[in-house]
């Protein structure tokens, strides 16, 4: 299943999240929406790419560390293959292949499942009028732009209080007692410090592909001067506009740093660190929901996270929903989705075909 959404998660982390939800919550019922959700809203306080980190998570969850490994395995594959692939094409040709027809039609698609997902997740995450008035705060926050990671942090720390003078309302000044939370050849020397770097990223990037950018600018045009800014905008793109996590963009510079070995080093390398972080948080995310605290904690991040995925939705529709077509596209996907259980790959495949017959007669 996660090799499945590895080839047809197109739209970046919250197009992931809500693929993994319709599958898992809604057809398969491997998980409840609160559980899917607390997992979620767990992944976003770690570094790296969070929708690969939720598959980790979820494979772990149905099948613990075999399934950790295939479930994370199985949703980068995919991508990284592809990727690969447009990439000897850039060095073979200095462009990559036109995708935006296929994109046209596949936007609405992954927008309507996205909305349909927010709406299920609202119902279970939004449990009080205050969560959701937090939620709204945060959405508003975050199209200021405000960054995500202090609306992530600062809506966890808002439901931590509330529920700090709650308690302290009604037990006296010891519950404001908080517990702590532990939380050789040229060729070679350059694949060598290629991993390096890349396992860097990995361990400790937080927030979005414009987040990403910066890191690679920084390593690759600026310290290494490896590539050029304009590269690292290609492959930047590519890693957008391909199914699976953004961070395959790591296996476009690869490729074009050291080919075919330094694109599977450096696919392997920015990944590594999720399966690490992932696998230390399995054993954390119980004990966070178990305690009174900690429980506020992950319902404030929960509920910022969903605030945030809405937030890329709106972006995600003012660039995807362009004429008549593409919001029939999007109506009919929350049509079918509201009254069949039709697997989503097939509502991908038709935008998918949908957008190419258009590109073609266009």
């Amino acid at each position: 299943m996660f090799l499945r959404l590895g080839l047809i998660a197109f739209g970046g982390p919250a197009a992931h999240t809500a693929l993994m939800r319709e599958e898992l919550v809604r057809r398969r019922r491997w998980v409840s929406d609160q559980r899917f959700a607390d997992l979620m809203g767990a992944t976003n306080l770690i570094p790296g790419p969070n929708s690969t980190e939720l598959a980790i998570h979820l494979g772990h969850e149905r099948a613990g560390w075999r399934g950790l490994l295939v479930a994370g395995v199985a949703f980068i594959v995919p991508a990284a293959v592809l990727v690969t692939l447009l990439a000897w094409v850039y060095v073979e040709q200095g462009e990559t292949p036109a995708v935006e027809g296929v994109l046209y039609g596949v936007v609405p698609v992954v927008l309507a499942i996205i909305v349909w997902a927010l709406a299920g997740l609202g119902r279970t995450v939004l449990s009080s009028w205050w969560l959701a008035l937090l939620a709204g705060a945060a959405l508003a926050a975050y199209l200021l732009g405000v960054n995500e990671l202090v609306v992530l942090f600062g809506g966890a720390a808002v439901v931590a209080a509330v529920r700090g003078v709650r308690d302290l309302a009604r037990r006296g000044p010891a519950a404001l007692a908080l517990p702590l939370l532990v939380a050789g050849t040229q060729q070679d020397g350059r694949l060598t410090e290629l991993f390096l770097t890349m396992l860097k990223i990995g361990a400790v990037l937080y927030g979005s592909g414009y987040v990403l950018l910066a890191f690679l600018e920084g390593d690759f045009v600026d310290r290494l001067g490896w590539v050029s800014h304009q590269q690292v905008l290609d492959a930047v793109s590519v890693g957008q506009v391909t199914p699976g996590p953004v961070f395959t963009t790591a296996t476009f510079l690869g490729y074009v740093v050291a080919g075919l070995p330094g694109a599977f080093l450096a696919t392997v390398a920015i990944f590594l660190p999720s399966f690490v972080f992932v696998g230390l948080l399995t054993r954390l995310t119980d004990w966070l929901r178990s305690r009174a605290w900690t429980s506020a904690l992950l319902d404030g991040v929960n509920a910022t996270a969903l605030a945030l995925m809405a937030g890329v939705s709106l972006q995600l529709g003012r660039t995807g929903l362009v004429d008549p077509l593409t919001v029939a596209l999007f109506g009919l996907t929350l049509l079918a989705l509201w009254r069949t259980r039709l697997n989503s790959a097939w509502l991908i495949a038709a935008g998918a075909l949908v957008g190419v017959a258009r590109y073609l007669t266009g």
